[in-house]
């Protein structure tokens, strides 16, 4: 008998949250035959990654899973054998209720922000709270063995391999989008939070040697973008020229599309945690928005990460990739780091297939999920 899974899924960052939550429920039904339900309390901002979803219902199907708007006076229904609580959500009184009345208690989990701190092997699935008998778990998605994993596909980097050894198809793709970059210019991605650090990096690429092709998906980096540009109100469509750089803003597309984005261009820079998970999957060098937080606690997650990350590389481009990162999440001078960088290209391009390829020998997330539920049951 299939296990039935209930996803809750509080819409905070408009993208990242529901972004995960989506891929996961999707993934635990193509691959592992689960039945889930995915409850969303904000089916606005998932409509912008899924459009077919009718925003008026509460419920209904899509590729598979039961979609339901989590309403803020909930409406009984019964609790499910897996029960998820993405990223530290309270879950509704009345459905704690539910697990606690069950003859089989659910496996209840926290499935918590991605870290690559040391504390988190070792708090990955431990019991958390416990509500009249129905334990919590804390489970956490990670780059090292004794953690998750990271969402990733079954098939996916092969798929991501042949379209970047196929330059029609990126082509063809990028025309669908009406991206065409000048021969030989570098394509850059930049979805991001606002940054007053932004400007410094504009100007530099529109002094560069090399044509630069700029996409910014439509969201909150726009208006930095539009002061560096002198226009306010960037809308999509909007495609503006200063000197070597090519600004072109895109709309917010659906997920496999924007996979595909990143794997086009040379450089992604991204925020928050799916986009940043889906980059390290294209195999590109990457720069990463982490999400802001009180008492700048963030910059240790991000010193972790980057700990991690650079590992492998030489002192000289380490320090390079590290000042660049730096620079962006605290807002400093990015002109001197992102030229610090091109002189260590070859090797951080290199590095950043290196590092997906790494990455991809641990179980996927998904994966590793289901697997702890059947160790448990």
């Amino acid at each position: 008998m299939k296990a039935r899974w209930d996803i809750f899924c509080s819409v905070v960052d408009n993208y990242g949250d529901i972004g995960v939550t989506w891929r996961l429920a999707r993934q635990l039904v193509a691959e592992h035959g689960c039945e889930v339900r995915l409850w969303v309390d904000d089916l606005r901002a998932f409509e912008r990654m899924c459009p077919e979803i009718d925003v008026q219902l509460s419920q209904q199907w899509q590729e598979g899973v039961e979609v339901r708007h989590w309403p803020a006076e909930w409406q009984n229904a019964p609790a499910a054998d897996v029960v998820i609580a993405a990223f530290a959500c309270q879950l509704p009184s009345e459905y704690m209720e539910a697990m606690a009345e069950r003859d089989r208690v659910p496996l209840w989990m926290n499935l918590d922000y991605l870290s690559a701190e040391d504390w988190v092997v070792g708090c990955h699935r431990l019991p958390s709270v416990k509500f009249k008998g129905v334990q919590k778990y804390f489970f956490f998605p990670g780059f090292r063995p004794g953690t998750g994993g990271l969402l990733r596909e079954a098939g996916l980097l092969e798929q991501r391999r042949a379209f970047q050894q196929d330059g029609a198809a990126q082509r063809q793709f990028l025309q669908t989008l009406g991206v065409f970059p000048a021969e030989g210019a570098q394509l850059i991605s930049l979805f991001a939070y606002e940054n007053a650090g932004l400007a410094r990096w504009l100007d530099v690429l529109s002094t560069d040697g090399r044509a630069t092709h700029l996409v910014v998906p439509e969201g909150r980096i726009l208006g930095d973008v539009g002061r560096w540009l002198g226009v306010e109100g960037l809308v999509v469509g909007d495609i503006l020229q200063r000197d070597a750089l090519t600004v072109q803003v895109l709309p917010f597309v659906r997920q496999e599309q924007y996979d595909r984005l990143l794997w086009c261009c040379d450089f992604n820079a991204v925020r928050g945690e799916d986009s940043f998970v889906r980059a390290q999957w294209a195999g590109r060098p990457l720069l990463w928005h982490i999400y802001r937080q009180d008492e700048d606690i963030h910059l240790d997650k991000l010193d972790a990460f980057l700990a991690l990350y650079t590992a492998a590389l030489s002192p000289a481009a380490s320090a390079a990739l590290v000042a660049l990162w730096q620079a962006w999440n605290t807002e400093g001078d990015m002109a001197v780091v992102w030229k610090k960088l091109l002189e260590h290209w070859p090797e951080v391009n290199q590095h950043a297939e290196n590092w997906c390829l790494e990455q991809a020998l641990q179980a996927d997330l998904a994966t590793a999920l289901v697997n702890f539920h059947e160790s448990w049951i």
